[in-house]
């Protein structure tokens, strides 16, 4: 584990948790303001188009410099409650100038107001789209509640019959939204980020009608025979990596292919922390297999940056 990545962990535990309670959740909705724009880092890189498709804002990044003609559609974080950010804007900035990959953004609506049902026929147009312009490579990503998303859109596209992405690339996934599992409430004390009863409470919301634990909403519990590659990143002081665990296990049980990779003493979306060489190497793996340089391993495989 890194100085750097050691102390940012250290000041985050000074920072209230949104996620800390259902009522400190609801006063941080109250709060936050509407999506970021489009960050300086991300136009220095990309020229940046938006679209409506079903009238829901979509921003996609295309590289100034050596396009690869691959397409990454990634599906944002934010416990389903929280809009985009500058920080996600810059990482996708790094994704974009180290894969020469297109990204596309859908800014799909948000919990307690909006819900999954809402959200999934918007990810399949999106997709189906993002494929029917762009044959030759197209890569799902997402970062926490965005990863969920992500699994859940190749899991619908595989059962529609649809062509699938070639990959998914996970940054942290929330997969569970019960987070029940004995090892969530372990690491959950060493956490400096998450807090359990907030994140339930979001995915009750985002759930609606549907029982959390349905697969829309807590992919890892639904089949995951028949997918694309799946290559995770996450660290060892997240709440949400023993259930990327349990995904890895379970995708490779089912006949497919998965990796995370886990890095020690790094928190939830690590890979938002430039500074930090765990965030760099992370993302320069990602972007290998963006552009398809690189195999799942089929295991967990403790890195270090």
């Amino acid at each position: 584990m890194s100085l750097s990545m050691a102390a940012t962990r250290a000041l985050l535990r000074l920072r209230p948790r949104s996620t800390g309670s259902e009522d400190a959740l609801v006063r941080s909705i109250a709060r936050q303001g509407s999506a970021a724009p489009v960050s300086r880092a991300a136009r220095r890189v990309a020229i940046v188009e938006e679209a409506r498709v079903d009238d829901v804002r979509v921003v996609t990044l295309r590289p100034r410099r050596s396009p690869s003609g691959v397409h990454v559609v990634h599906l944002h974080g934010g416990a389903y409650v929280h809009p985009v950010r500058t920080t996600h804007w810059n990482l996708l900035a790094r994704l974009v100038r180290a894969s020469g990959a297109a990204v596309t953004v859908p800014l799909y609506g948000l919990a307690p107001a909006h819900d999954v049902d809402e959200a999934l026929p918007l990810l399949d147009a999106v997709l189906d789209d993002v494929r029917r312009a762009s044959p030759s490579r197209v890569v799902l990503s997402g970062d926490s509640a965005g990863g969920a998303l992500a699994l859940v859109a190749a899991m619908r596209a595989r059962d529609a019959g649809r062509t699938p992405p070639d990959a998914l690339v996970l940054f942290s996934p929330w997969v569970d939204a019960l987070l029940d599992s004995p090892g969530a409430h372990d690491v959950a004390l060493i956490d400096p980020m998450l807090g359990l009863d907030g994140l339930v409470a979001a995915g009750r919301w985002w759930a609606s009608d549907r029982d959390p634990a349905d697969p829309a909403v807590s992919p890892v519990r639904g089949d995951l025979s028949g997918l694309p590659p799946v290559f995770s990143y996450a660290g060892d002081r997240d709440l949400l990596t023993p259930d990327v665990k349990r995904l890895v296990r379970g995708v490779t049980l089912a006949g497919g292919r998965a990796e995370l990779r886990l890095y020690r003493g790094a928190f939830h979306v690590f890979v938002g922390a430039p500074w930090t060489p765990e965030a760099r190497r992370a993302l320069r793996h990602a972007a290998s297999v963006i552009r398809g340089d690189a195999t799942p391993s089929g295991r967990t495989a403790p890195t270090r940056a």
